[in-house]
Order: structure tokens, then C-alpha cells, then sequence
């Protein structure tokens, strides 16, 4: 297979995952779908080895890539078989994250009916997609937790199809739990639809191809990720960068958590060691080894070229390893919830901070540094009803370039939720929605500026917040200022980084953003 070859069949296996996203985003019920496009689409090989993904969320992605392998081994697969699971610890995220995994089956033209099913999957088609609902006693699914116990309902892979007809019985099992049933399942059928979509897209390609030259393909596209991965990384110098940073607090009183990091670079090899990093927590800001996985694997895709393949060749070189029942490798039933957003984002910050002690690479000071969770709903007069957002804020600026304004960053890739879209759904009306002037930090490149959002409610809201970097500010790199700090507050009265709370009708929230740190010493002008 020569280069153009190559470069087809990977977009060609790329446009699977994009029309998968594409069938979800448009047969989905929720907002948090449809308009935020909180879901993410791969397709892995035989083995549970990522082949290809979507440009989507980076912490779905990376913590599927990281965990699929062990699924598919402690699994047995038939045709037309569908898994559906969200268990944190067996290669999960959170519980509102829910996956749907399908095996694909290539059989002969004369194969019998009763045989179809001696051969081993030749390859599986994933997807993830956030539930606002999961059956947590707090609306938006995103509770101030202790337990993962507290957090919702608990899927182990269960089957949700069998010979591709669904499973009614465990759907409804699922469903069950959330305060709209019929909402929910419009969005578990959608997810559906996508895995069907890329198991008849997957299944043509194949047989248009040949299963052994799909093999050999894969096999090539590994090789050829590893090489340009090699390249890339070959600018680091051999070494240790070490590099800490803190959360400011798990929401249950525990503040300053240490997350520290060492890049022991050698040869193109780069372990990345989380020693020294807190242990767990009784709050929810702990997260799976498979999320602190996606956050590093982020990093450094970003120091590769852009059109570097996301196959599993691509992260050979990277070893992670993290202390048992640390922060970042918490145990069950460690709360989690936090975790893979705002834990996961302060990984980045980390392992950014160790890379620009190396000196390769043009590495930005750090962003905003929190997904500013909001969860909000209510669960009385019988309207019941569950949002979840995301806002961006402020990246770090570097050597080439100041940092962007208010964008979503890192290990988020959403869109904010269009205000006709928010307002038409709940009782809430978006006051103000702008960017935080001067927010970003000073250098001689500024960082970006924050956001700010204001929520009016007309109805008593049940409100969550997980919020960071309200302690700790974006630092800056190469003498230029950090970013400021985020703000919450309730009609003008601070709130604290991590909160409950109940906001009457006629009340305002107003979350402030973190802007970006800056880079480089501010240049004076001339006298």
C-alpha cells in the first residue's frame, strides 16, 4: 500500500466516525446532544485498538483508547450484539458519560446462517454521549458526591441489543431511573442508530476491501502513526521535567490537592509519572487511571502534526503510570464526577508545565483550567427537567501567538448551547453573556479573556457548580502575569468554587470565567 493508499483509507474510516456523529447529534432528544454535541465516535480494531475518531470531546476519546482493549477481552461478542455501559472503573468516565459498543462481523458470501458467528469481531464501532440525567438525586447528574454510589446509576456492560433487535426490558431498566424516561430513551435510541450506522458503514468498507487488506491497512496505519509520533517527540531532549500544580478544593472540605508530574524522556520513550500526586479524596475531583490516560495522550497529540492518525500506533511510546488509589488512579467507590473535567484539564496544565521546562515545542502558559460546570433542573410540580453546560474562558498565550478569547479548551471540545435553545427548553432566560474584559494575563503576548454568563431563573432551580482555578490562578510562563481567578456569585454574593444551592425565581447567577496566563515579560515603551 503506498501513501495516497494509506491516506484514503483513513479518511475513508475517518468519515465513518463523522457520519456516526452526525446520525447522533440529529435523532437525539436533549440539548445536551443535539446543540452542545457532548458525544464522541471511534471505530477499534479486533483487539479493542483505536483505528479512528471523530474530531470530538479529547476526555471521551483518549479514556475509550486507553480502556477498550480490557472490555473486549472480558466480553463475548456475537452478531448484532450492542453493549451499553458507564462504570467509571472499567474504562468509563463519569457516570452521565454512557458508551455503546457493537461488534462488526465480516462473513463470506456462502456462509450459513447457523455459522455467522465462529469468527471473532473484525473490528468495533463506539460512541459516548453525555446524559444531564443518570439517575442522580441532584438535577444535571453532577452531584457535590462522596461515593460514586451517590452519582446516579451504575451500568456494567449490559447488553442493550441482542441478534439487532433492542432489548426493551433493559432499556427500560435503564430508563427507569431518570426523571424523563421518554427523553432519555429518545437519546439511548439515537446512540443506537449511530452504532448501527458505522456497524453497515464498517461492514461495506470491509467487504469492498477485503478483511485481509482492512488488516494489513490497520497494521500499516499503526506503523505510520508510531513513525510521525517518533518524529514529533524526537524534539524533547532526553531528560526529567517535573512539574505540580494544585486543585483548589473537592467540594468536602480538602483544599490545595497536589497533582505532580515527571517526563523521564529517553530514546523516543516518555514515561509519565504521577508519584507524588495526593491521594484520593472523599469529593468527586478523583478520576480513573483511563481519564488521567486521555488528558496525557491530548498533550501530546498536540505536539504532533496535524493530520497524525488517532490510531493506537500513535501513543506506543507513552507509559503512564500513577500510585493506586492516588488522585488520579482512584479506587472504587472513590467519587469521580469531577474528575474527568476538572481534574483532567489540571493534568493538561501539569504536563504542559513539565514540557516547558524541556524547552522544546512553543508550550502556552496555562488556560483557563476548568470545564465551569453547571448543573441545574428541578424535580417538583411534576415538571421534571435536568441541564448540564460547560463554559470556556481564557487560553494561555505563547511566544507566537496571544491566547484566544473565550473558547472551550483542552480536554472540552463542546459548543455552548445556543441561548434560543436554552431558553426554549427551561425556565431561564441568559441575563448576560460576554467576555470578561482584561481577565487574560499581562505579557508581552496577553492572555485570552474569560466569559461571563448570567442566568435569570423564573422558577425555583436546583443548582450544582463545579468550578476551578477560583483559588489558583492560569499561570503565565517567561515572566508574562497569570490569569485572573473564576467567580461565582448569587445576586452579587460570592459563591464558593464547588456548590449546591437552590435559586428562587428572580434570582441571577453569574459565573466569571478564568482568563489565560500571558508569556513573556510585558515590553516597556520608550521614553
Amino acid at each position: 500500500m503506498n501513501a495516497i493508499e494509506l491516506s484514503v483509507f483513513v479518511s475513508r474510516i475517518e468519515s465513518i466516525c463523522e457520519e456516526m456523529g452526525a446520525v447522533l447529534r440529529r435523532s437525539a432528544f436533549s440539548p445536551n446532544i443535539k446543540d452542545r454535541l457532548d458525544y464522541s465516535c471511534a471505530v477499534f480494531d479486533g483487539e479493542g485498538e483505536l483505528c479512528a475518531q471523530a474530531a470530538h470531546i479529547p476526555v471521551h476519546l483518549g479514556s475509550m483508547a486507553f480502556a477498550m482493549a480490557d472490555i473486549v477481552r472480558t466480553q463475548s461478542w456475537k452478531r448484532g450484539d450492542m453493549l451499553v455501559l458507564n462504570n467509571p472503573y472499567l474504562g468509563g468516565t463519569h457516570l452521565p458519560d454512557v458508551t455503546m459498543i457493537a461488534p462488526v462481523f465480516v462473513s463470506s458470501v456462502n456462509q450459513s446462517p447457523a455459522n455467522k458467528n465462529e469468527k471473532q469481531p473484525v473490528a468495533f464501532v463506539v460512541n459516548r454521549a453525555h446524559h444531564a440525567d443518570i439517575g442522580a438525586d441532584t438535577p444535571g447528574s453532577m452531584p457535590l458526591s462522596r461515593s460514586l454510589l451517590e452519582e446516579g446509576l451504575i451500568i456494567s456492560p449490559t447488553h442493550i441489543m441482542h441478534n439487532n433487535r433492542v432489548d426493551d426490558n433493559a432499556l427500560q431498566k435503564i430508563t427507569s431511573n431518570m426523571s424523563c424516561p421518554n427523553s432519555a430513551k429518545g437519546d439511548f435510541l439515537a446512540q443506537i442508530s449511530a452504532n448501527q450506522t458505522g456497524v453497515a458503514r464498517l461492514n461495506g468498507l470491509i467487504k469492498q476491501l477485503s478483511e485481509a487488506y482492512f488488516s494489513s491497512a490497520l497494521n500499516q496505519l499503526n506503523h505510520y502513526g508510531e513513525r510521525i509520533a517518533r518524529s514529533a517527540l524526537a524534539q524533547i531532549p532526553d531528560g526529567c521535567y517535573s512539574f505540580h500544580d494544585y486543585l483548589d478544593d473537592d467540594g468536602a472540605g480538602q483544599k490545595n490537592i497536589k497533582i505532580s508530574v515527571t517526563l523521564n524522556v529517553e530514546a523516543h520513550r516518555i514515561k509519565v509519572d504521577f508519584s507524588g500526586t495526593d491521594a484520593q479524596v472523599t469529593g468527586n475531583i478523583n478520576c480513573p487511571l483511563s481519564v488521567a490516560a486521555a488528558a496525557v495522550y491530548y498533550v501530546f497529540r498536540c505536539l504532533m502534526p496535524s493530520r497524525t492518525p488517532a490510531c493506537a500506533g500513535t501513543f506506543r511510546m507513552i507509559e503512564i503510570f500513577a500510585p493506586q488509589a492516588c488522585l488520579l488512579n482512584a479506587q472504587y467507590p472513590a467519587a469521580v464526577a469531577a474528575g474527568n473535567v476538572e481534574t483532567s484539564t489540571r493534568i493538561v496544565d501539569v504536563v504542559l508545565g513539565a514540557l516547558a521546562q524541556a524547552g522544546a515545542f512553543n508550550i502556552p502558559a496555562a488556560s483557563y483550567g476548568s470545564m465551569n460546570n453547571i448543573a441545574m433542573g428541578s424535580r417538583e410540580n411534576n415538571h421534571h427537567w435536568d441541564y448540564y453546560e460547560t463554559i470556556g474562558g481564557g487560553l494561555g498565550a505563547s511566544q507566537l501567538y496571544p491566547g484566544l478569547n473565550g473558547v472551550q479548551a483542552h480536554m472540552t471540545n463542546t459548543l455552548n448551547t445556543p441561548i434560543e435553545s436554552l431558553e426554549h427548553h427551561y425556565p431561564l432566560i441568559i441575563s448576560r453573556y460576554c467576555l470578561r474584559d482584561a481577565s487574560g494575563g499581562e505579557g508581552e503576548n496577553k492572555g485570552g479573556m474569560g466569559l461571563i454568563r448570567e442566568f435569570e431563573f423564573l422558577q425555583a432551580t436546583q443548582i450544582t457548580l463545579l468550578t476551578e482555578r477560583r483559588s489558583f490562578a492560569p499561570w503565565g510562563l517567561e515572566g508574562g502575569g497569570d490569569g485572573q481567578r473564576g467567580e461565582n456569585r448569587l445576586d452579587g454574593e460570592l459563591l464558593s468554587g464547588k456548590a449546591f444551592f437552590t435559586a428562587q425565581a428572580g434570582q441571577k447567577l453569574t459565573i466569571k470565567t478564568p482568563g489565560g496566563g500571558g508569556w513573556g515579560a510585558e515590553k516597556q515603551g520608550l521614553t
